[in-house]
């Protein structure tokens, strides 16, 4: 890891398109302000946890899930069959 000191009203540059500022230090706390193109996303660790905690739970299929879907899915060669007969 990389360890840089900054005082405040100084920058960080980070490649050619983000800057993080140190906008204040008070107590035991650091603002930053950054600068960066839209399709960069930054977030607080915390945060970021949290939406990967999320996308891990979303991105799980049950065997229950699969059964349900497999009731829409048409047989084999044939054609799907209307609703009314796959008893909905």
């Amino acid at each position: 890891m990389l360890t840089l000191t900054r005082s405040v009203g100084e920058t960080i540059r980070i490649g050619d398109d983000i800057e993080v500022h140190v906008v204040e230090v008070r107590g035991g706390t650091v603002r930053l302000g950054f600068k960066a193109p839209r399709e960069v996303t930054i977030h607080r660790e915390e945060v970021y946890r949290q939406i990967a905690e999320a996308n891990l739970l979303a991105a799980q299929v049950t065997a229950d899930t699969l059964g349900a879907l497999a009731a829409f899915a048409p047989a084999a060669g044939g054609p799907p069959a209307p609703p009314e007969a796959r008893g909905h």
